[in-house]
């Protein structure tokens, strides 16, 4: 197993930051994508966080990636938006539409938001924390175009990406329930965490380029490439159509067709359903019956070998507490390639060594 760097997150936040700049990007880009990196890492989704840096700046220097762009309106049909993000940093993009979709909502009382072209949208659970800590119930599907990475249900090889499903909702006073997951068992992410930290993937996860079962996570990362499997067999793999078609069809006009293994590139399609739940309901009256249920479902009492039982959202959000403290674990494998990064764009890896507290 690699060794493993312990970074506090006011020194990450500096350090990530100085990488970013290599981008060329705007003092605002520069903190939002940091700053939603970082986050990830935080709420213990490794896989998409600061170590997708090297994939970014091998997109940015391929040209697939664009620095400081932003959403482009295509179609304004009042409660309906269809937007391209024009392969700019989707931590970028996600929160642009996720504000313009919001602002329709909080007017009408529901936005569908399908938005296309843009570049790796990261944890999709962000923009439905953005909608929830506007009040507002949403949904998303989205697809990936990149090398194709999961296979279908029976399927011996990939065909499609991850494809996550995100959904939010809001309670007054209380932490939101936010669903966020990969259609794979596993996101691609993490078989590239695993890889450099010298662990195998968990089992029945993966098959290699021969279509057997396997848990080496290299078939996922590096060739001969193998294949993801969907959670749930045919049930993920039906969901991750409808991400494909909802995502890329309809919201990006774009799906996945080829390989595209040269491409480094990561672009997202995403269709997003925002509700204020306050135009359907007394907003009172619907907060107090989802509350009681999740109570209710909370009382369960564990079953042995299990802790007790938790609502989507705050496994992320007790990480997040429990690294502001302790700092985030990066493995050293990661942030090597992350200094190799910041190489490639013109950043002194020193510098970036250095603004982490990390020795020479």
């Amino acid at each position: 197993m690699t060794d493993m760097h312990l970074i506090p997150v006011p020194q990450l936040r500096t350090a990530m930051r100085a990488v970013v700049q290599g981008f060329g990007s705007s003092q605002a880009e520069v903190q939002a994508v940091a700053t939603n990196l970082i986050d990830a890492n935080l709420t213990g989704h490794d896989s998409h966080g600061i170590g997708m840096l090297p994939r970014y700046a091998e997109a940015f220097l391929q040209g697939g990636l664009r620095a400081n762009a932003h959403v482009s309106t295509l179609v304004d049909a009042g409660a309906m938006l269809r937007l391209d993000g024009n392969a700019g940093f989707g931590q970028v993009i996600g929160a642009e539409a996720m504000a313009l979709g919001i602002a329709r909502a909080q007017a009408s009382g529901s936005c569908i938001v399908a938005l296309g072209n843009s570049h790796h949208l990261g944890r999709i659970g962000a923009w439905a924390e953005q909608a929830a800590a506007a009040g507002l119930v949403s949904l998303h599907f989205v697809n990936v175009i990149s090398r194709a990475i999961v296979a279908p249900h029976g399927g011996a090889d990939a065909r499609f990406g991850t494809n996550p499903f995100c959904a939010g909702l809001p309670l007054s006073g209380r932490d939101p329930v936010i669903l966020d997951f990969a259609t794979s068992m596993i996101a691609q992410g993490k078989t590239r965490v695993a890889l450099n930290k010298g662990e195998l993937a968990p089992p029945d996860c993966l098959i290699d380029d021969q279509g057997r079962p396997t848990r080496e996570p290299r078939y996922a990362v590096i060739p001969p490439f193998g294949a993801l499997l969907t959670f749930g067999a045919h049930k993920g793999f039906g969901m991750a159509l409808m991400c494909e078609l909802l995502g890329g069809a309809l919201a990006a006009g774009m799906t996945q067709r080829d390989d595209a293994s040269a491409q480094r590139r990561v672009l997202n399609g995403m269709f997003s359903v925002l509700v204020d739940p306050a135009m359907l309901a007394d907003r009172s009256a619907f907060e107090a019956e989802a509350l009681a249920f999740l109570d209710w479902v909370k009382a369960s009492p564990a079953r042995e070998g299990f802790g007790p039982v938790a609502v989507a959202g705050e496994p992320e959000r007790a990480s997040r507490a429990r690294r502001l403290v302790e700092g985030v674990p990066v493995d050293a494998t990661t942030w090597q390639e992350i200094l190799g990064a910041a190489a490639k764009l013109g950043v002194d890896p020193a510098a970036v060594q250095a603004a982490a507290g990390l020795g020479g």
